[in-house]
């Protein structure tokens, strides 16, 4: 389902539930009102503060999904919002949660109910049927909650009578639920299209370079074993950060470390044809990143720099605070890229390039997670080296760091 149909939906439904919550909602805020002298305005507003507090109570736990847990959280919230005597939530073969009374008895009768209603793929409103005449639930109308694979369990309510605005509450209260059961759809989705970035970014990290640098160490244990043990070491922990399997996030600062190490790798290669220059602002290091955003981006400088030219290769690494954002810039003087050419590779037109997945695959997750105008900014030409900048919001929700922010070591 689409984001746009995505929002309209849920405005649909936060514009039925300010109506949902009117008998409820005003009993509320003339108590408050009594007890605190406060003037919340009319009742109308009243009852729509009172509604809307209650929906953002509700819809934390279903962005978890469709579990016991989340369900247990919810059931309460939402029964306020209906005003009704007992209410459930069910996925397809299972009560989740049941707030109010009657769930001694009433429990079996409600999957019964469940079932048919997934069968008939239709909302149900009955009475109970209950013989015992000191139940107040005599009523019942079960809603679908639904998601991107279809029917995933039920909104069961009671009433005490038969109601028509029951009815139609709990249909539309239901289809409120959905949506924020299918938003935590797509939040699983993205989180398994990240994983399925990065594993991409790790199966890039080519073998070539493994074997490279390993040949690299082996021709300094006998010359100069001292190197040669500091390079293993180097070689240990780039490949153990680039292999971590927690964490969408890193800092800037554990980012920085990585990308030293691989680039101490190049140089035991490359020798003096690398030169590196470093400009990090100490306060921007703590600052929350996509992991492996950056290193990709150098290893594209290595490439283009060194292996594509036999000119000496200088890259130039640069982070400054630059107010609400960090601004990053990875810079070299290598052979360059055709604008045209790489505009292809950005849109994923190109595959057979170089450059392989790195930078669109950067591309799009810096998209992804800060939105459309945080992609690459790419400044190059044929013959004229590459410039690229990374703007990265200090503070975004969702964005955190899984570790402890690292220190950056001094040459």
């Amino acid at each position: 389902m689409s984001g746009a149909l995505l929002s309209v939906l849920a405005a649909a439904g936060a514009v039925v539930l300010l109506g949902l919550g009117w008998a409820g909602g005003r009993w509320h805020a003339r108590r408050g009102e009594r007890a605190f002298g406060l003037d919340l305005g009319t009742p109308v507003e009243r009852a729509t503060f009172h509604t809307l507090h209650t929906a953002s109570l509700a819809a934390p736990p279903l962005r978890a999904g469709l579990t016991e847990d989340a369900a247990r959280k919810a059931a309460k919230r939402l029964r306020s919002l209906l005003g009704t005597e007992a209410l459930c939530l069910t996925d397809r073969a299972h009560v989740l949660a049941w707030d109010g009374p009657g769930a001694d008895h009433h429990e079996r009768r409600a999957m019964a109910r469940v079932a048919q209603m997934l069968e008939s793929g239709r909302s149900q409103s009955v009475r109970t049927e209950c013989e015992r005449p000191d139940c107040p639930l005599k009523w019942v109308v079960v809603a679908p909650l639904t998601g991107e694979d279809g029917m995933l369990g039920a909104l069961v309510a009671y009433g005490s009578r038969e109601s028509a605005v029951l009815v139609r509450a709990a249909t539309e209260l239901a289809r409120w639920v959905s949506v924020q059961l299918e938003l935590s759809e797509l939040d699983r989705s993205r989180t398994r299209l990240m994983e399925a970035e990065i594993r991409a970014l790790r199966a890039q990290i080519s073998p070539h370079f493994i074997f490279n640098s390993l040949a690299a160490i082996a021709s300094f244990v006998r010359t100069d074993p001292e190197r040669a043990r500091d390079l293993l070491l180097e070689f240990a922990d780039f490949t153990r950060y680039s292999f971590r399997r927690h964490g969408d996030f890193t800092t800037l600062a554990e980012e920085l470390r990585s990308i030293e190490q691989y680039l101490a790798l190049a140089g035991a290669r490359f020798g003096e044809r690398l030169k590196l220059t470093l400009q990090v602002a100490p306060e921007v290091l703590p600052v929350a990143l996509p992991f492996l955003c950056l290193q990709p981006l150098v290893e594209n400088a290595v490439k283009h720099g060194l292996e594509d030219s036999t000119e000496e290769c200088r890259i130039t690494i640069a982070a400054r605070d630059a107010g609400a954002e960090a601004l990053i810039t990875i810079e070299d003087n290598g052979v360059g890229m055709d604008p045209a050419l790489l505009r292809r590779i950005l849109a994923g037109e190109h595959s057979g390039s170089s450059s392989g997945i790195g930078l669109p695959n950067v591309d799009d997750r810096l998209r992804q997670v800060y939105g459309d105008d945080h992609g690459l900014v790419i400044e190059t030409g044929v013959g004229a080296g590459m410039k690229i900048t990374v703007r990265i919001p200090k503070y975004r929700a969702g964005v955190h760091s899984s570790t402890p922010p690292g220190r950056f070591p001094r040459r």
